[in-house]
């Protein structure tokens, strides 16, 4: 990995709390480089828009960088409550990155306040981090329509919805409530392969007011009565 991109990866490695170990990921590991299934849950109460619940499920890979250092008792395992230590450090970190994630209310975008809930867990070898992030003021549907994207701008980070119904899910909404969902076209490839048609100088130009990881974003449409 040429050393520009090295040092945007170390800046989401710690913003993410990767520690240590970074001089061992693939020169030719190209872009995306990390890997995460995703599951949204778009949260109403009373007819308003209160909120995104999410979970992210690293890829193996990624999980092996985020969980070294964890193992504070040196047992050779990462407990519960080792990963659950830094999940609000975390999941408050990702503002830099503006959650990677966009809501639009009745055509006006939302801003979020700090996330709530935040909590870490392993299963199968892969870290999940979920979290709550509330809107700074709970928005009025109505008629009109709200509209959610999940994708990093830069695609530096590959985000795809879990299969089935929890992919993206609604909580609270009204009865009649309707939901299309857009998934991103995203087909995560072996190491050896991954990004093959990509320059990392290409992407070493993009930041995150850039539309090119648009293109691989999830989305999802609800409409109510």
């Amino acid at each position: 990995m040429p050393i520009a991109a090295s040092l945007r990866y170390r800046a989401l490695a710690a913003t993410l709390g990767l520690v240590a170990g970074l001089a061992i990921v693939s020169p030719a590991w190209a872009h995306p480089h990390v890997w995460i299934t995703a599951k949204a849950e778009l949260a109403y109460e009373a007819g308003r828009v209160t909120g995104i619940r999410h979970a992210w499920t690293f890829d193996p890979e990624y999980t092996a960088f985020l969980t070294q250092g964890l193992d504070a008792n040196g047992d050779g395992k990462v407990s519960p409550e080792e990963l659950q230590g830094s999940a609000k450090e975390h999941a408050g970190n990702l503002a830099e990155f503006a959650y990677f994630t966009k809501l639009k209310v009745a055509g006006k975008e939302q801003a979020f306040a700090e996330p709530q809930e935040a909590r870490m867990a392993m299963e199968g070898g892969k870290l999940t981090l979920s979290f709550l992030l509330p809107l700074k003021t709970p928005a009025a549907q109505g008629k009109g329509v709200a509209a959610v994207e999940v994708y990093d701008p830069t695609y530096f980070i590959a985000f795809s919805l879990a299969e089935g119904a929890d992919g993206l899910r609604l909580a609270g909404a009204a009865p009649g409530c309707s939901m299309t969902v857009t998934r991103a076209k995203n087909t995560e490839p072996t190491v050896a392969s991954a990004g093959q048609s990509m320059t990392e100088a290409m992407f070493e130009a993009l930041t995150a007011a850039s539309n090119y990881g648009e293109q691989f974003a999830n989305r999802a449409i609800v409409a109510c009565p």
